[in-house]
């Protein structure tokens, strides 16, 4: 009799694996036991300004402006001077939250994704059953939801605490609260998380992540802070030669000067015409002086300028995260 080949039943199938919602929470939940300290503090910074803003958006200001309208019966001057405590707290807490990016790009860099390929936990985990993307995925997501929240959380009550107290601030527009009233602090926390998972992962060691990613982070804010006036076009205005022009109170003057034969020289030097009116005249004539300019932003153009600031650092965050992607599947090939 001949022997007929029978399939053996042990024998191992091509299979696709399945990731099951338990093993996906399960990611979630180490990654959230893994850093609950940085959680905890981030929670408790949050809180913390949270109850600072409240505070000084109903007892600072309720304070400051009777203590004003005190000031103003007596006749007494400079009243607005004598209490200012609303308006540096607003300064710092705005300061603060548009800066909060640093200690993200430190954390991502360092302690998220730099320390754990330093320590090789990160290969551990993935002979473990979980794969370098699903790991990486839920390194990402989940303080990418922590931060989203949290920060837009503090932007909004920013927002309440500024638009109702506007008597009591001094500051313009564009100064510290700039990025603490819009989504671009949103976007560059984000963004620093994103180039920290990518400094951690190209370095592979924690302290010179945290260092590489904490300064290319704040280089991005520093550059776009600079170029932020030519975002948008800016607003010129003219005048005679009796002097500059008027511009609104609430505007950001970015450039001014002097129109010689038509053309615009910035920072023009007045004084150089001086004497009677005979002499300045002609010196006028001689410098070809035909008026003054400024170019200013009014407090209109706040919005496109945060809008279009805030869709450069989702750029660079998406190019960052794509990199990071990237990299991870090509060296766990």
């Amino acid at each position: 009799m001949t022997a007929v080949a029978r399939p053996r039943t042990g024998a191992p199938q091509p299979t696709t694996e399945a990731v099951s919602p338990g093993a996906s929470w399960g990611t979630v939940r180490t990654v959230l036991r893994l850093h609950r300290t940085a959680l905890v503090l981030w929670t408790l910074v949050v809180v913390g300004l949270s109850g600072c803003l409240v505070w000084l958006g109903t007892v600072t200001a309720a304070d400051e402006r009777a203590a004003q309208e005190i000031c103003d019966r007596a006749g007494q001057d400079f009243c607005d001077t004598t209490t200012a405590y609303f308006m540096s707290g607003m300064g710092l807490i705005g300061l603060g939250l548009g800066y909060s990016f640093v200690v993200v790009a430190a954390f991502a860099g360092g302690s998220l994704i730099g320390r754990e390929m330093e320590n090789g936990t990160a290969h551990l985990a993935w002979t473990q059953g979980i794969s370098p993307v699903r790991w990486l995925t839920a390194k990402l997501t989940v303080p990418a939801l922590v931060l989203t929240a949290s920060t837009t959380a503090l932007v909004l009550l920013f927002r309440w605490v500024w638009d109702g107290n506007r008597d009591l601030l001094y500051d313009a527009w564009m100064t510290d609260g700039f990025n603490a009233r819009g989504p671009a602090a949103v976007a560059y926390v984000l963004c620093a998380l994103a180039v920290g998972a990518l400094a951690g992962l190209l370095l592979r060691r924690a302290l010179p992540a945290l260092a590489v990613a904490t300064g290319t982070t704040w280089a991005l804010s520093f550059i776009l802070s600079l170029y932020r006036a030519r975002l948008w076009p800016t607003v010129t205005s003219t005048s005679t030669t009796k002097g500059y022009p008027h511009i609104p109170d609430a505007a950001w003057q970015v450039e001014n000067g002097a129109l010689l034969h038509g053309r615009r020289v910035a920072n023009f030097a007045s004084w150089q015409c001086d004497g009677s009116a005979a002499e300045m005249r002609r010196c006028v004539d001689d410098l070809g002086l035909t008026g003054y300019y400024a170019s200013y932003h009014p407090e209109s153009h706040y919005w496109p300028i945060q809008l279009l600031e805030t869709g450069i650092v989702l750029a660079v965050t998406v190019l960052a995260t794509v990199a990071v992607y990237r990299l991870v599947r090509r060296r766990t090939a």
